[in-house]
């Protein structure tokens, strides 16, 4: 082989064994260097252990010191010092042990209550008596003479309560046109229409009984009115809780007001009262930057006796 080639070969072996060197030295540093991050995170933890250990046993040594039992006997006596605890003499008596007297208990069982009547658990309920007439015809027959029998009496069987699924109903309102017969063919005829009571909202599809509902599930049983929204989807109408919050709105502008002023001055004349506060944002409140806290207050009579007002 001509030497100019082995030259060529030979240069190419060393280019080779200093790349390997080369990747070898990066192996090694990125080796140690998760190795240094090892030995650095240990002894961090040795120090965690160590400050842990220390503030554990002071915690020890104060609990021991707060709740343990303490002891002011003193067993080493001072010069010069008294015995508070030993200034018996020696001609004192002894002193005579008291007899403990024991006062017998006798036993006694708790009278079970009785178990309370289906008429007075469900006084408040309508009651809708059922008579059972499942018999056929053959089985009323008398099996001596064959003659239909017929009844006599009545005795309860059972008693069972129905839940009925509450629903929404649409009841469309027409108005009743009249007009007068005689003034008909005249040239000033006549006419009135009768469109009954006005709507609990004017332009609002809220019943009493619908918009009751809704403020007696939030304020009373603590339904948010998403929820209800959703329930209100269960029963097949989409009644977003907006259109719900300003149905309570109006109502207690329109409705609640008089009543609620005139609980307001039977609650002045009482003389303890209660309150708390409850910080809330308002927005586009006039005169008020949104930014700015306000509160809502809750005041309720004290307990006096007399009728609570909320």
């Amino acid at each position: 082989m001509p030497s100019g080639v082995r030259d060529i070969q030979l240069l190419e072996l060393k280019d080779t064994i200093s790349q390997l060197n080369n990747t070898i030295s990066t192996q090694n540093e990125l080796i140690r260097s998760p190795q240094k991050m090892l030995q650095e995170r240990d002894a961090k933890d040795s120090e965690k252990d160590q400050l842990i250990a220390n503030l554990q046993a002071q915690l020890d040594y104060l609990k021991t010191r707060l709740f343990g039992s303490t002891s002011e006997i003193r067993h080493e006596q001072l010069p010069g010092q008294l015995d508070l605890f030993h200034l018996q003499t020696e001609d004192e008596p002894e002193p005579v042990p008291l007899e403990v007297e024991y006062i017998e208990v006798k036993a006694h069982r708790k009278a079970r209550k009785s178990k309370a009547a289906y008429d007075e658990v469900f006084a408040d309920l309508p009651t809708e008596n059922v008579y059972v007439d499942t018999l056929t015809e053959e089985q009323k027959t008398c099996d001596v003479c064959g003659t239909m029998m017929i009844p006599i009496g009545h005795e309860l069987i059972r008693t069972e309560l129905r839940y009925t699924e509450p629903k929404l109903e649409r009841i469309d309102y027409y108005a009743t046109t009249y007009e007068c017969p005689q003034c008909k063919e005249t040239e000033d005829p006549r006419f009135i229409k009768d469109e009954g009571t006005p709507a609990l909202i004017p332009g609002s599809y809220a019943s009493s009984g619908l918009a009751a509902h809704v403020m007696y599930y939030k304020y009373v049983m603590s339904m948010p009115l998403y929820r209800q929204e959703k329930d209100f989807e269960h029963l097949g109408v989409k009644i977003s809780r907006t259109t719900m919050a300003s149905w309570i709105i109006y109502c207690a502008e329109n409705y609640f007001l008089p009543m609620y002023e005139y609980l307001h001055r039977k609650l002045l004349k009482r003389r303890y009262l209660m309150a708390d506060e409850t910080p809330i944002q308002v927005l586009k409140e006039e005169g008020r930057r949104p930014q700015s806290k306000s509160y809502v207050w809750l005041v309720r009579t004290g307990d006096n006796g007399g009728i609570p007002i909320l």
